[in-house]
């Protein structure tokens, strides 16, 4: 029953938040970016808190408990790394296209290529139905567990809250709901680590824990280390250091930034981000060196938990965990909704209709996202690589368009993307089902690799055919 309660109360506080920090927008500009003036401690803030997602709270534990040293450091570092590379990106764009709301429909204007735009479209709806989805998934399996609402209900649930407040103010509400949910994050997990060292013992057990539970992963370097590396931390790390280059939550942020505020923010926002699943990864480290045996390793930070420290430590746990994964779900959601304006620019609809619009791709993201999230036998480990590995696909022709260093066309873009999409994605998905580390690896490199390589030989030819 308490489960319900923290979660009943949880969207009130979220709702209440929005209700009075923001306003009902009814311009479509606003809804999706606001009066492009959010400032550098806010704009961190939801930086921090949109890239707080469900591996983030769950993988970081599960990687340390089991994979040791190497298991956090693949996950932990190009996680925080990859914000900070996106800051140079992020502050062209908005100089560029200082109008501007979407990546893609800076990618149509720039080419004047429907095709390309569209491209980047798919792969940038698909992220936010496969985020969501992950999100839906890893929340409602803890909550489930600790409420007894079956898991599919839950999944609507969630769903549910992050749709109340975000379709009343768009970005706004997101950022906004974003500051209290981060602050929570810290708060709690400066509460949980220090308190189960003192129960676990003293600081030695994190030590005790840097090899993992079954020991043989303290170094990078070694054999495992190697493994884990090859297995999870290359394909890892190509995901996350395409994360922000292929996720429109990003793209829509560097739009409703301050201009003069962009890279502070996002620099400020990879340091924040980068205690959560430092703290997380903690957890992981403390239950591996106190030899606990966790029933499901996926769980292990909830299961320690509950284990060590008094019955109601799980409140502010669940809430954070809730904030977490939330804060990613309503950043989705209004990622989606300015996508919309990729359909028809916001001058070709009127406000109410392309409000409308926006507020009913919310639901229809929703809808598929539950469904995605309860496909039987899924897990989080698998659909953040898999969907990781989705955002690669448009890193290299995002890269050398803003750049500016080599001339792309319209055709050379498309054709990258598409040869990434079903070429690379699919080795991938192989590997990743299978469990064979070279073809996850393999599939991985194709996928990042092949759309800068396609892209610049079919425009070079395109080119060349042009000249003669």
């Amino acid at each position: 029953m308490y489960g319900l309660i923290i979660l009943a109360v949880y969207a009130l506080i979220m709702i209440g938040v929005t209700l009075l920090l923001t306003k009902k927008e009814n311009t479509a500009l606003k809804f999706h970016v606001g009066d492009r003036d959010i400032g550098t401690f806010a704009a961190a803030l939801s930086i921090a808190a949109t890239w707080i997602w469900a591996p983030s709270l769950f993988t970081a534990s599960e990687k340390a408990y089991t994979s040791g040293l190497p298991g956090l450091f693949w996950f932990l570092v190009p996680n925080v790394l990859c914000l900070i590379i996106f800051i140079p990106f992020a502050k062209k764009i908005r100089r560029l296209f200082p109008q501007g709301i979407t990546l893609a429909g800076y990618i149509g204007k720039r080419y004047n290529s429907k095709r390309a735009k569209g491209v980047y479209m798919f792969q940038m709806s698909a992220l936010s139905v496969l985020s969501t989805g992950v999100q839906l998934l890893a929340g409602s399996k803890l909550l489930s567990s600790v409420t007894g609402v079956p898991f599919w209900a839950m999944t609507i649930i969630l769903a549910v809250i992050a749709y109340s407040y975000s379709q009343f103010s768009g970005i706004k509400a997101s950022v906004t709901t974003d500051i209290i949910q981060m602050l929570l994050i810290l708060l709690t997990l400066g509460l949980i680590v220090p308190w189960l060292i003192k129960s676990a013992g003293d600081i030695s057990v994190i030590v005790d824990g840097l090899s993992g539970i079954y020991g043989g992963y303290g170094s990078l370097f070694s054999k495992s280390g190697l493994e884990v590396f090859l297995g999870f931390g290359l394909p890892t790390a190509i995901g996350l250091l395409s994360g922000p280059f292929g996720d429109q939550s990003f793209w829509q942020r560097a739009f409703s930034i301050k201009e003069k505020s962009v890279g502070k923010a996002f620099f400020f926002g990879a340091l924040i981000f980068g205690l959560v699943p430092f703290g997380m990864g903690l957890l992981g480290y403390i239950a591996a060196g106190n030899g606990f045996i966790a029933v499901d390793s996926s769980m292990v930070n909830f299961e320690f938990i509950t284990a060590m420290l008094p019955g109601w430590v799980v409140i502010p746990f669940l809430l954070m965990i809730i904030s977490g994964l939330l804060s990613t779900v309503d950043s989705n959601l209004c990622a989606a909704a300015s996508m919309t304006t990729d359909l028809k620019t916001v001058s070709e609809r009127s406000d109410g209709e392309q409000l409308k619009f926006s507020r009913g791709t919310m639901i229809a993201l929703l809808c598929v996202s539950v469904l995605i999230a309860n496909i039987p036998g899924l897990t989080v480990t698998h659909l953040f690589l898999f969907y990781g590995t989705l955002r690669a696909s448009t890193l290299l022709p995002t890269v050398i368009t803003l750049t500016d260093k080599i001339k792309l066309t319209g055709n050379g873009v498309f054709a990258g993307v598409l040869c990434a999409l079903t070429i690379g994605l699919p080795i991938f998905a192989y590997g990743n089902i299978a469990n064979i580390a070279m073809y996850k690896t393999l599939g991985s490199l194709t996928t990042v690799l092949l759309s800068g390589i396609i892209s610049v030989v079919v425009s070079s030819r395109k080119r060349e055919a042009v000249s003669t």
